[in-house]
């Protein structure tokens, strides 16, 4: 039988989900939220749970696709909710839908360690609900995060990044690891030149159209990803009479993965939970290492603390936490690691030729023009016969192009420096 277990002020209650009507079944309301003692801009996310599977996102580059036409994941947001922060000293803290279903709060502000929250929400359609009480429960502060050489389980070499902490106040004994890597992208085959193709509609009007190579006016040679861990890591030190934690690893990065070839950067940042909030993210991490788990409906029992006001029995997934933060950020270049050796791009780049356009008998493959109008190549140099020398003689066109996300790399990233960035 398959069961969710839902936490009900201090109750614990098990519901088997063919009691539930078919509706809330298939829309359960998923809360997520973590209030810091950070002063900043707080943020909740309110979505519905989904019985129907997502389209994954087509994560393999094709230089013949254009960018943008592939299935994506897809969330049921919960739109037009009032959503409000109570504090047990009477202080509330509102919140405004700043896109589908994300709620930022009005003020910047910080939780207080020790001072009860209650979250409260009320959905467009009525309903209303309220999380269990939540207080930030300790501080510990991030000393050093560093990296070594190393391999994996498996055998890879690699690069690890580790963390050591030292609890400061509270009870700093249980903790949850994110981060934010940040890597540099140098286009290999760039050039400052690019086509330029006007009065063309298509391959069945060729008569028309003006090609021109012109220079770039927007920079797409260097670029800057970031991109936030999407694992669950969860580590505790009860038990241990210091509470110290020392290298406890938080990413291992192997040698022939392109977004340490240049420069990379990553920030780390260490959560102190509550017992209760690291046991739910325990029991979470044994169904799925995805953060993105609460997008599907959850196959077993997983203890969350909100909950229907009215006292209705109703699945609410997802968890309400208060935690203390501290974080640290470092840089690396892979030559300090390996400087013997260089990793692969992110795409086996080659040079190209072919003819401007393709009749329909015509053996070769697509025509040049075509190729410009769909944004799936990027111009490298006149035609130049020895950088293709396997071309097929009456495919040969007039210049040498690349797939687009070797000669820019804005397909990858983007052309704005981070504010934080070291060169």
């Amino acid at each position: 039988m398959l069961l969710v277990v839902l936490t009900f002020s201090a109750c614990v209650e098990e519901i088997e989900i063919d009691t539930l009507n078919e509706n809330e079944s298939q829309s359960a309301l998923v809360v997520e939220a973590v209030f810091t003692n950070e002063a900043i801009t707080q943020t909740v996310y309110l979505s519905r749970s989904s019985v129907n599977l997502d389209l994954e996102t087509d994560t393999v580059y094709s230089p013949y696709i254009p960018l943008g036409s592939r299935p994506f994941d897809t969330v049921d947001w919960e739109i037009g909710a009032t959503v409000t922060l109570l504090s047990e000293s009477g202080e509330e803290f509102k919140f405004t839908e700043a896109q589908d279903g994300v709620y930022h709060s009005n003020t910047p502000f910080a939780l207080q360690m020790g001072v009860n929250h209650t979250l409260d929400i009320s959905r467009n359609n009525g309903q209303e609900y309220e999380s269990d009480p939540i207080s930030i429960q300790g501080i510990s502060r991030v000393t050093n995060v560093y990296s070594e050489k190393t391999e994996n389980d498996n055998g890879e070499e690699g690069i690890a990044i580790y963390v050591d902490s030292e609890p400061l106040e509270g009870n700093a004994k249980y903790f949850k690891y994110t981060y934010a890597e940040t890597y540099k992208i140098v286009a290999p085959f760039w050039q400052n030149f690019e086509f330029e193709l006007t009065n063309y509609d298509g391959i069945d009007d060729v008569v028309d159209y003006d090609l021109e190579v012109v220079e770039k006016e927007t920079e797409d040679r260097i670029c800057y990803n970031t991109v936030s861990s999407n694992t669950i890591d969860v580590f505790s030190t009860d038990g241990v009479s210091e509470g110290n934690v020392t290298k406890h690893k938080v990413r291992f990065i192997t040698k022939d993965n392109f977004i340490i070839a240049q420069r990379y950067s990553i920030l780390v940042q260490q959560q102190v939970q509550s017992p209760d909030a690291n046991s739910f993210y325990k029991t979470l991490q044994s169904f799925s290492q995805s953060d993105n788990l609460f997008s599907q409906i959850q196959p077993g029992g997983i203890y969350g603390n909100v909950h229907r006001k009215d006292g209705k029995i109703e699945n609410v997934y997802g968890y309400v936490e208060a935690v203390g933060v501290t974080e640290q950020r470092i840089f690396l270049n892979y030559e300090d690691f390996f400087p013997e050796e260089t990793p692969p791009y992110a795409f086996n780049c080659g040079f190209e030729t072919a003819k401007l356009f393709n009749s329909p008998t015509d053996p070769c493959p697509q025509g040049l023009l075509e190729r410009i109008d769909i944004g799936t190549v990027t111009y490298y140099s006149d035609y130049v016969e020895n950088l293709v020398p396997d071309a097929n003689p009456i495919c040969v066109g007039p210049f040498i192009f690349v797939p687009t996300i070797c000669g820019d790399c804005t397909v990858l990233g983007s052309n704005i420096k981070p504010d934080f960035w070291v060169d």
